[in-house]
């Protein structure tokens, strides 16, 4: 199944590779690669394909929730896909407070205690999924799973501030996919391969050689 979804991002541009003209990311940092998980929800045939593996992946894990809360932006559509086909409610969290009406960075209807899957496309060292963590356990809702489609599984979880939130991160496919995808398919060349592989295992590294 990785595998599957692995080539479905590459055949979508969800995961786009530049190994002569670098890509920029929004930290200004330069990259031989850029992942949008977002572009999947405009290809029909592919999201449906990714909705139905998401679900065989909660039945074989025995993931239970109670309630399917989607991160502000990314996750919200993904989260509204999975409440769906789950016939759970579904709420969405803000990175922040609106800071208007009632200040709400919580949006929908839930009870105390219910047991909530956090929803999102992508994490990298999942720094962001702290904030959405913190303001669902603030409001009274057990956390203790975050689902997303893409992980890059390049830094050791227990050196990230996640695991200090005691949580399970749980996904369909990896950066380990994408490469057996791409060497086994040989949609590059050998040097481009291990171009990704030094970017992967150490970026700063790469950056400093590829200003």
């Amino acid at each position: 199944m990785p595998e599957s979804v692995a080539e479905i991002l590459i055949n979508i541009e969800s995961v786009k590779f530049s190994f002569k003209n670098h890509f920029t990311l929004t930290s200004g940092l330069k990259s031989p690669v850029y992942v949008d998980c977002r572009k999947i929800i405009s290809f029909v045939k592919e999201r449906d394909i990714i909705n139905n593996k998401i679900i065989n992946y909660f039945k074989k894990n025995k993931l239970n929730f109670d309630l399917v809360a989607g991160g502000e932006t990314a996750g919200i559509p993904y989260a509204a896909f999975i409440a769906e086909k789950t016939n759970k409610p579904m709420i969405y969290v803000r990175k922040k407070s609106k800071g208007f009406g009632i200040n709400q960075q919580i949006e929908g209807k839930f009870k105390k205690n219910d047991l909530t899957i956090l929803i999102e496309d992508l994490a990298t060292d999942g720094g962001s999924k702290i904030l959405f963590v913190e303001a669902m356990r603030k409001a009274g809702l057990k956390v203790k799973d975050i689902f997303v489609i893409f992980y890059y599984n390049i830094f050791d979880f227990r050196d990230l501030e996640l695991s200090k939130l005691n949580v399970n991160i749980h996904s369909l496919c990896t950066w380990k996919d994408i490469i057996k995808v791409i060497e086994t398919k040989k949609i590059f060349d050998e040097k481009d391969i291990e171009t990704l592989k030094f970017f992967l295992s150490n970026p700063n590294k790469w950056r400093q050689e590829n200003a």
